[in-house]
């Protein structure tokens, strides 16, 4: 029997067949799956529908430029603030018995769904809550997603933020899913207390100049019921995103680099910043900027690979799957180092950026821009 999605997305007039016809198709273990790849009438990026099992995606959060007057303006209860973690965003749910691991635009990935099999035990969680999916941060070295590392984590982690209703994406309190995760020994992001609005803004921002000394993202606060939620993040990762912008110069949009540059203005005015550290912000900001994307012209000067550059550990046949939905992706991959560690392929590969390495040859041979 053909499932009713109609019943499942609330879609106003819109047919679900016209929704439907917005989701890709894919391949897992031989099995076919759909995902939403951008978001469609009110349905979040990264649902994904697996026979007539579905997974809703993971929704946008609202992010505040100014935390005082934004966090008055979303929240009139308690707000919970917590740590926002730099890895990627992954949701683990538990579909006909195997344990599945979706990035956020909604495609399996046999890696990732290697690496949580192997770092959480989830067994005892989806026993009890079936219908639910952990949705969590993994960080860490040797990830094919992102490069930020952290101290505390040697190879990978999966840290949970959220636990969520699995069909109609509806969160699990806060209370509640901190409880969940001390009863099944699943590892929660950092949680810094539950405080009125006006607390919040003020534990937050003394935790943003904490996070910011030491190298780490941000905070995410939420309402206690887990339906609002605002983010706010550091100086330091501003100044890593536009590093790895200017790295890939001719591969990131101007809207990403400006709203780095504006977060940066703003919160200036915010922390009360006096004119040196004003001064200190532009010149770290400038750096950010200029350093490497030098290194980036002279690494295809010298006809070297430029792009986001990754190791990945797993058993050779997940790695060679995820190669392949790289490549099938129409990545260029630019393999570094392929060995073998302990029955482990271990692969170190670049995922050539090549706008930039094609723009960035032209005009070292001459080319020109018309301005």
């Amino acid at each position: 029997m053909v499932r009713d999605w109609s019943s499942v997305f609330d879609l106003g007039d819109t047919d679900h067949e016209d929704l439907l016809e917005h989701f890709d198709r894919a391949w897992f273990q031989g099995n076919e799956y759909r995902y939403l790849s951008d978001a469609r009438h009110g349905v979040e990026r990264g649902t994904a529908i697996l026979d007539d099992v579905v997974v809703r995606g993971y929704p946008s959060m609202p992010r505040a430029l100014v935390l005082e007057p934004a966090v008055h303006e979303v929240f009139d209860g308690p707000v919970a603030v917590e740590e926002k973690l730099n890895g990627y965003n992954v949701r683990v749910a538990r579909v006909d018995g195997d344990l599945l691991a979706f990035t956020r635009s909604g495609f399996v990935c046999p890696y990732t769904t290697r690496k949580v099999a192997t770092t959480l035990d989830a067994d005892g969680f989806f026993e009890d809550y079936p219908e639910y999916m952990l949705c969590g941060e993994l960080v860490g070295p040797e990830n094919p997603y992102t490069e930020h590392d952290y101290p505390e984590v040697d190879e990978a982690a999966f840290y949970v933020f959220g636990i969520r209703h699995r069909e109609t994406g509806g969160p699990m309190p806060v209370a509640r899913r901190r409880e969940c995760c001390v009863t099944y020994d699943l590892d929660p992001v950092r949680h810094y207390g539950t405080f009125t609005p006006a607390a919040a803004v003020s534990t937050a921002k003394e935790t943003i100049r904490d996070l910011d000394a030491r190298g780490r993202e941000g905070v995410v606060l939420k309402s206690t019921d887990g339906r609002r939620a605002l983010k706010y993040t550091t100086s330091a990762i501003h100044r890593a995103d536009l590093e790895h912008a200017f790295a890939l110069p001719f591969d990131y949009g101007r809207d990403f680099i400006f709203t780095r540059v504006i977060r940066e203005a703003f919160q200036a005015v915010e922390f009360d910043d006096p004119p040196d550290r004003v001064r200190e912000r532009a010149r770290k900001l400038g750096e950010a900027i200029l350093l490497p994307a030098v290194e980036t012209v002279r690494a295809v000067d010298a006809d070297d690979p430029v792009g986001e550059t990754h190791t990945v550990r797993a058993d050779p046949e997940v790695v060679e799957a995820l190669l392949s939905y790289f490549r099938d992706k129409g990545l260029e991959l630019a393999i570094e180092r392929d060995r073998t560690e302990d029955g482990e392929r271990v692969v170190t590969f670049t995922k050539v950026a090549r706008s930039t390495r094609d723009k960035t040859a032209y005009y070292l041979s001459g080319g020109t821009i018309d301005e």
